[in-house]
């Protein structure tokens, strides 16, 4: 069972696709299949690329959950792109993944001129279930439209066209350790990849993806931006940098998924390390209580 998109998001319309997906495969005694691409098509066919939601791993580690136990990712360059429909079903569907059926959204299109339509799948014998656009707040859902909702820092109109929070997947990679030496210690992740929100500070929760041992839920503050405190005329690329307030140990080279659930205050510039550690104080006192108050659950084992 096999089903072929982008899928930048892994929004709710996209949910739809897989859970059709693993429910047909498992009465057909099939493997739920995602066929995707390791980058987005816009970035040959039009020379760039919207900023991507979910990197190649976050989108595999989505589809883990959604119950698809196979992935094929396949780079999307001028071979690709001049494959015919019928040579991309015959080559990639039938004689690469022994594909019997498909699950398709309503405007799935793929192969050279955007031939491959469901259309064209069922005129060519093959079994496609399509499914319908979904609406959210009178708004078709969209991998644009949720990019914008980012943008602006409107994290509950994103959630709501996610079916989950706005999340960010990123290694952990060595900073300056200045958090520890102010009691804070951060994980810093490297976000060249994922659109995240604004610049600030927020109430999230963090989990390891993968096979490390590391915090399943945990919940956390984290900051974007620039650190003008301790990092004033920097280069101007913005960090993150994620405070587990429940788990405490050695991150690096891990995966961690971070989960924004409120964005707690802007990015500011403080006199010095002493009165930015009180507000960071401050900072972790604030996201216990949203986080308690919204009923968010903290846990502190592997995540997966």
């Amino acid at each position: 069972m096999v089903s072929v998109g982008v899928f930048d998001g892994v929004h709710v319309g996209h949910r739809e696709i897989l859970a059709r997906n693993v429910a047909r495969a498992r009465e057909l005694d099939l493997e739920p299949t995602v066929v995707t691409f390791r980058r987005h098509p816009k970035r040959l066919l039009l020379g760039r690329a919207p900023k991507a939601l979910t990197s190649l791993d976050h989108r595999i580690a989505l589809f883990r959950r959604a119950g698809i136990e196979h992935v094929v990712a396949l780079k999307f360059d001028e071979e690709l792109r001049a494959m015919t429909a019928d040579a991309f079903a015959e080559e990639i569907l039938r004689a690469g993944l022994d594909a019997r059926q498909l699950v398709l959204g309503f405007d799935s299109k793929f192969a050279k001129n955007r031939e491959g339509t469901p259309q064209w799948l069922r005129e060519h014998g093959w079994p496609v279930e399509v499914v319908d656009q979904v609406i959210v707040g009178q708004r078709p859902v969209s991998s644009t439209a949720i990019r914008e909702a980012v943008e602006l820092g409107d994290l509950e109109a994103a959630a709501a066209m996610l079916g989950r929070p706005v999340s960010v997947l990123g290694r952990v990679v060595h900073g300056r350790a200045l958090g520890r030496e102010l009691g804070f210690p951060t994980a810093n992740l490297n976000l060249s990849h994922e659109l995240h929100p604004p610049p600030g500070v927020y109430a999230c929760r963090a989990r390891v993806v993968g096979t490390g041992a590391g915090p399943d839920g945990s919940w956390a503050v984290a900051n974007i931006g620039s650190r003008p405190t301790v990092a004033p005329g920097g280069d101007g690329l913005p960090t993150i940098e994620i405070h587990l307030l429940d788990w405490s140990g050695d991150l690096y080279g891990q995966r961690l998924e971070v989960l924004f659930h409120a964005r707690l205050r802007a990015e500011r510039r403080f006199e010095g390390v002493d009165e930015l550690a009180r507000q960071i104080r401050r900072d972790v006192g604030a996201a216990r209580e949203v986080l308690e108050r919204d009923g968010i659950g903290s846990g502190t084992a592997s995540g997966s």
